[in-house]
């Protein structure tokens, strides 16, 4: 195995897996690059790096501060800028990392050189567990992290496609009776949520249990960092997941799980492209197989 992987940690290798409405565009391979694209959701999670083709993207989740997730947020800040992109991009970050967030900025403008008196930090919104956001520029598009079980503090995140839609109770309402309504401040409509995406980000295999709502997104992104026998203490020890415990989780939850695409992401760079589909391939359950795609 160790001799297969001469081609696959490839940071300029940018995968792509086709949704329905969208595109998810990135890399993930363990301890060197987390980046996760979706142009026409204008969202990114994670910035291990900063392709080109994330810079005009507004709104961008940080999962947690480690650098091959985390080390590109002001180049890409500073890329817009560059290529004159006017408009301020916002930056949504787990609440419990945004005090030192604001002062690594800082430092690495100043380690620039930057004068003092010109740093402006970006937009920085604080993310709390299970408190929906809208984002910014997109009133359509609502996000909500949630905990996850990692070596430092982080979140996962789950973007939602919201609307407003008619009451049951009003359907068969004709329009002169639903502006009386509305005239006379009844609420005739609804809030929908419509789970759109969820990404794990890094962590032990029971987060997905600890957060059994993921499993109603239509995409599910969730690592794998660790595949063989044998290495589920080694995951454990490092606050990744095993596909061994992710397999019995499937297993476990059956037709609980209601996504469309379960993603696998963020796999040791000790593994070949090989390595990895064919062990995707022996393990999985039949029910979940055709379902499951990987970001390599």
């Amino acid at each position: 195995m160790a001799n297969e992987n001469r081609y696959i940690h490839n940071a300029l290798k940018q995968a792509r897996i086709k949704e329905k409405s969208y595109t998810l565009s990135g890399f993930s391979i363990s301890g060197l690059a987390t980046y996760h694209l979706m142009q026409e959701l204008d969202f990114i999670v994670d910035l291990g790096e900063c392709p080109l083709n994330a810079v005009p993207i507004d709104h961008v989740f940080l999962t947690h501060a480690h650098g091959d997730h985390s080390r590109c947020l002001m180049r890409h800040h500073s890329l817009r800028k560059m290529t004159g992109i006017e408009r301020d991009s916002v930056y949504y970050l787990p609440e419990e990392i945004c005090e030192n967030a604001r002062a690594w900025i800082k430092a690495e403008a100043m380690f620039e050189n930057v004068p003092e008196y010109k740093f402006r930090c970006p937009e920085i919104v604080p993310m709390r567990a299970n408190e929906k956001v809208t984002l910014a520029y997109r009133k359509d598009l609502v996000l909500e992290a949630f905990p996850i079980k990692h070596s430092i503090p982080g979140m996962g995140c789950t973007l939602y496609r919201f609307k407003k839609k008619l009451k049951d109770e009003y359907l068969g309402a004709t329009p002169t009776e639903l502006i009386e309504l509305q005239k006379n401040k009844v609420q005739i409509t609804r809030e929908v949520f419509d789970p759109a995406i969820t990404f794990m980000g890094d962590c032990k295999s029971e987060s997905l249990l600890d957060n059994p709502q993921v499993f109603n997104s239509e995409v599910l992104v969730t690592e794998c960092t660790f595949l063989d026998d044998g290495e589920e203490d080694m995951a454990r020890q490092k606050s990744h997941s095993h596909l061994n415990d992710i397999v019995k989780i499937f297993n476990d939850l059956g037709e609980a799980i209601k996504c469309k695409t379960i993603v696998f992401n963020h796999f040791s760079m000790k593994y070949s492209e090989q390595h990895i589909m064919g062990t995707l391939e022996k393990k999985l359950p039949d029910f979940v197989k055709e379902r499951v795609k990987v970001l390599i």
